[in-house]
């Protein structure tokens, strides 16, 4: 069966200009597709780029460079009417839901909102019970409708936050860092609650996040990200189970394992050094200032995409037959 591509990336960057003429260079010539009904994981440490990434890619910030194509359409060629029909099929739920609602609307004004913009229904009687069963299908209920967001926990304001991103009924939904927010011990029970609606209404996730176990759970392929580029990207049980790259390795090994024994006996993989400056990023590989593998070519040459194994890619000179046989000659030599 042949998957439909939804969301295809290509050669995507985001620059900011600062002063004294500096560019930080957020987001640098990162491309993938997502297929539909599938939950596509964009992982890495803070500041790497996946925030602005997914800003970019719904609009929010205008791309420097590449193309964002929706159902084989540029997202930064659309005309302002075209805009208002590409919002209600692409949504975002993001970070904070303290900082994200409105809190001087109750929770039924601020999932009207979208429906109201959009002008999806002259009955208000119709827009109540469709803001009631938003509320239930993410296990709130009516009551919680005159509600303002102060009233609430962080758990359940991520909540209100899902229902006004399917206030319209959307295909695609970035879900940016959603949990990152909130006590561990709902974290699982939003992410369960996202699987839950995505399997209900088919929906396709972009899920943004740093935590790699939780993003296992949830995503079918996963992206790894460095300092505005993506050095790894293959399906989810596959990067954990064979991570390539030398940065995936090292996240990797940094989450803990249930079993005592195995924990043990394993090797934790520590990165030495600060993550560079997006304003000022390392020549040829953005991670060679901190990789453990580092060769002499990866301070000139940008590694290239290979695909190692079936879907399973990875930007790293490792895996590059030609450099990985200069440099073993050249270590021979020595």
């Amino acid at each position: 069966m042949t998957k439909e591509m939804l969301l295809e990336v290509n050669g995507l960057k985001k620059y900011f200009s600062l002063e004294k003429g500096k560019t930080l260079k957020a987001v640098d010539g990162v491309s993938f597709e997502i297929f539909k009904g599938e939950t596509f994981g964009l992982v890495g440490e803070s500041g790497c780029g996946k925030s602005t990434t997914g800003r970019t890619i719904i609009g929010l910030y205008e791309a420097t460079e590449g193309e964002v194509l929706y159902s084989g359409q540029d997202v930064h060629s659309l005309t302002e009417k075209e805009k208002r029909a590409f919002y209600s099929k692409m949504q975002m739920i993001f970070q904070d839901p303290y900082a994200s609602l409105n809190p001087r609307s109750t929770v039924r004004e601020i999932i009207a909102e979208p429906m109201e913009v959009h002008g999806l229904y002259k009955d208000k009687k119709k827009q109540l019970e469709r803001i009631y069963q938003l509320l239930e299908d993410v296990g709130l209920n009516r009551d919680h409708a005159n509600r303002y967001p102060h009233e609430f926990s962080g758990g359940q304001r991520q909540r209100i936050g899902i229902a006004r991103a399917l206030a319209l009924n959307p295909e695609f939904i970035i879900a940016d860092e959603p949990i990152s927010a909130l006590d561990v011990s709902v974290q699982a029970q939003i992410v369960n609650l996202l699987k839950k609606l995505q399997d209900e209404k088919g929906l396709t996730f972009l899920f943004i996040a740093h935590d790699l176990s939780m993003v296992k759970h949830i995503s079918n392929r996963i992206a790894v990200m460095y300092l505005g580029h993506i050095v790894e990207l293959t399906d989810s049980n596959e990067l954990y189970k064979k991570p390539l790259h030398p940065y995936s390795q090292a996240l990797l090994s940094a989450i803990p394992i249930p079993d005592p024994d195995v924990e043990d006996e394993r090797e934790r993989m520590i990165l030495k050094g600060e993550i560079p400056s997006a304003m000022n990023p390392p020549s040829g590989c953005v991670f060679r200032t901190r990789c453990p593998a580092v060769m002499e070519a990866c301070a000139s040459v940008m590694p290239r995409w290979h695909e190692v194994e079936k879907n399973h890619y990875v930007a790293c000179h490792l895996y590059d037959k030609t450099i990985r046989q200069d440099h073993d000659e050249v270590a021979v030599t020595k």
